[in-house]
């Protein structure tokens, strides 16, 4: 079987890798001249937390075909061939594009001003910092704040401006909210909210927004951060079946029988989720079909949990914002705060964990798995003194070995644990075994951690052999 790939994303990266490790004929167009790289790590990248080698994403085997730097245009679906190039399935991974809305004065966009979403708008940014004293982002999302924590760490005065009323809308409540923005404050991140942006002027002393009630924000630099939207222009000619993506069934096919898609270009089941780890998942279960290793693999959705990626803040927010029972703890002062929307038959039907909270491994467990809360809801709030019962990577000892230690990947205690003992005995070797952390990165502390943890456990074993040796002779 011959197998095109159009987008060599981190989606596409994956499905390649994957095929070509099982003998499957691939090859891949990638619009971009770079090899894979991990595109959520940008942010990070901006904040010279990791350099582009170490964003970098494993190179598929000799065998699969790369060409880079070429946009595919057209599919010849009849014939089966991509610029005479044959095959007998075709994978669509071209992702999504950065939305930029309809300003005066944005677009096209403006010199400063720079979105955020291939390697080489990371590298344009960076080159920008260098002479710049202040930046203005534009869009309080998740993407937008861990852009400005970045632009922060680099120096710059920084001012996020976001049009709904509250920082990252889609995933936090107003009381959330106004605490990560505090904390933000405290970093020296400033956060503009229900500030409509009615059009952009370029001056000499940089880019100046005019909002809706007259105010004005300049920044000597510009990150547009107002979203994605899905990249469709190939669906489209093909005649495929989209919505807000292009439609897929539980086999990640599209309405084509030869013609699947993946990450974030794909909608299913109403869902077109932008995010690493369903592209992952969806990734696993194309490579599973088309390779024959699993002729009933199936996606059935994913259950999402947001991980901010900024230096200093931690805030995983999960599910559902509102619902039957809503428990919540705020300490603005610790910059603390945590909420849990419980459903009627008592399970975690959503969370926001922000700050430094010992309970987040628990949480986001009880989300995974879907069992019942504690009866005191207080437990996961906040924890008690002297009680034990979190999952996080200082007591590992308590991980059942079905917790999933990293969600992009899906790779579970007893996975790691397997693999440890398989002679993958650092975190860098467990990471090449299972590609646990090779996501979004934020579970790296947790895999060290394990990593740590087992280690010590083998180094105990190991002693306490010696000496019943020693007490047997």
């Amino acid at each position: 079987m011959k197998v095109a790939i159009v987008g060599y994303g981190m989606a596409g990266a994956r499905i390649a890798r994957e095929l070509g490790r099982r003998g499957v004929e691939v090859t891949v167009f990638g619009a971009e001249p770079s090899a894979a790289y991990n595109r959520i790590l940008l942010s990070s990248m901006i904040a010279g937390k990791q350099s582009e080698a170490e964003i970098a994403l494993p190179t598929p085997p000799d065998h699969v075909e790369l060409r880079l730097g070429h946009e595919v245009k057209e599919v010849d679906l009849e014939a089966k061939t991509i610029d005479g190039t044959g095959f007998d399935k075709l994978v669509l991974a071209t992702g999504a594009d950065s939305f930029v809305p309809p300003i005066q004065g944005l677009s096209p966009l403006p010199t400063g001003a720079y979105v955020l979403r291939t390697i080489e708008d990371a590298r344009r940014i960076l080159t920008e910092t260098e002479n710049r004293a202040n930046a203005v982002v534009l869009g309080g999302g998740l993407l937008g704040l861990e852009a400005a924590r970045g632009l922060a760490g680099r120096g710059l005065d920084v001012t996020v401006v976001h049009a709904a009323g509250h920082l990252m809308d889609r995933q936090l409540d107003p009381l959330g909210a106004q605490v990560l923005a505090d904390t933000y404050d405290d970093l020296g991140v400033r956060s503009i909210t229900d500030a409509q942006t009615t059009r952009v002027i370029h001056g000499d002393d940089g880019l100046t927004l005019v909002l809706a009630d007259g105010r004005t924000v300049t920044g000597q630099l510009m990150v547009v951060s107002c979203g994605v939207r899905p990249n469709l222009d190939l669906a489209h000619s093909m005649g495929l079946e989209t919505g807000r993506g292009v439609v897929i069934d539980d086999q990640c096919r599209t309405s084509h029988p030869d013609v699947f898609a993946v990450g974030d270009c794909a909608e299913h089941r109403g869902i077109p989720y932008g995010l690493v780890g369903p592209a992952w998942e969806q990734a696993d279960v194309v490579a599973d079909l088309l390779s024959g290793v699993n002729e009933d693999a199936n996606y059935a959705g994913s259950r999402l949990v947001t991980r901010l990626k900024a230096t200093g803040i931690d805030l995983a927010a999960m599910g559902r914002t509102d619902g039957d029972e809503v428990v919540s703890f705020a300490d603005p002062t610790r910059g603390t705060y945590a909420r849990l929307v419980i459903d009627e038959d008592g399970r975690l039907a959503g969370a926001v964990m922000l700050g430094d909270n010992p309970m987040v491994g628990q949480v986001v467990q009880l989300f995974d798995t879907g069992d019942p809360v504690p009866h005191d809801r207080r437990t996961l709030l906040m924890g008690r003194p002297g009680e034990s019962v979190s999952v996080a990577p200082d007591s590992p000892a308590s991980m059942a070995d079905e917790v999933v230690v990293c969600r992009c990947n899906n790779v579970t205690k007893k996975q790691l644990t397997e693999a440890f003992h398989g002679g993958a005995r650092t975190p860098e070797a467990l990471s090449d075994a299972t590609q646990a952390s090779t996501g979004c990165g934020t579970c790296a502390d947790d895999v060290a951690g394990l990593c740590k943890w087992l280690n010590g456990t083998v180094e105990g074993i190991g002693e306490a052999a010696a000496r019943l040796n020693e007490v047997s002779a």
